[in-house]
């Protein structure tokens, strides 16, 4: 019997007409790390979306504790921390006042608890200023600290590295390291490789199924 979390079954994306994955399986257990890796335009963020439930693939099922998405989408998205491409923060709030709303959601940590998070990435001195007057950098950083205060099971980060300098990219790294060694699981798309010191990752590559 699989003790995986989180499994993909015969899962196919195609955009238009285009077939980007064909019948693909993945299982993704507690202490994993997997990357998915390959040239822009190859399906990745299709995919990562579909992972997330946030679209739907053309064939298959994506399941959590063996059971479909569609069955129980609450306690999946109780489990599950994604990072997209956009860091989700609403321009009008400061950095501090979006995070402890979205953490009002979920886990309802002191201010104090927040403020030490956005310490660790660095941009604690932006806590007061409104979201829409931070940097690409800085925005990806919060996003990064929501995926941290979210305290989920399973993250799910397409292209963490971006618009990160290379200190950002190494507190990623460092952060996937960390929450795998504690028994989290992270699914992470980008396009190039990764070396995560002391961690095992399993790299998984494609080519569009009609190789274009």
């Amino acid at each position: 019997m699989s003790d995986a979390c989180l499994s993909l079954r015969n899962i196919s994306v195609f955009r238009g007409e285009r077939c980007l994955l064909r019948a693909l399986e993945l299982d993704v257990s507690a202490g994993d790390a997997s990357h998915l890796i390959g040239p822009n335009g190859c399906g990745k963020t299709s995919l990562m979306r579909i992972i997330a439930g946030l679209t739907s693939a053309e064939t298959g099922d994506v399941q959590w504790l063996g059971a479909p998405l569609r069955t129980d989408r609450d306690r999946y998205a109780q489990n599950l921390a994604w990072l997209g491409h956009n860091a989700g923060l609403k321009g009008d709030l400061t950095l501090l006042e979006n995070l402890r709303f979205d953490n009002a959601l979920r886990r309802n940590r002191p201010a104090a608890h927040v403020m030490a998070v956005l310490r660790r990435f660095g941009i604690e001195s932006r806590a007061d200023v409104m979201a829409r007057g931070l940097s690409a950098g800085q925005r990806r950083r919060a996003a990064l600290a929501r995926v941290v205060l979210s305290e989920a099971f399973l993250w799910l980060l397409d292209e963490p590295f971006t618009n990160l300098d290379q200190a950002g990219q190494a507190d990623v790294r460092a952060l996937i390291a960390e929450h795998v060694g504690n028994g989290g699981a992270v699914l992470f798309a980008a396009h190039h490789d990764v070396d995560i010191p002391e961690t095992r990752v399993r790299q998984l590559q494609w080519q569009t199924v009609d190789g274009q």
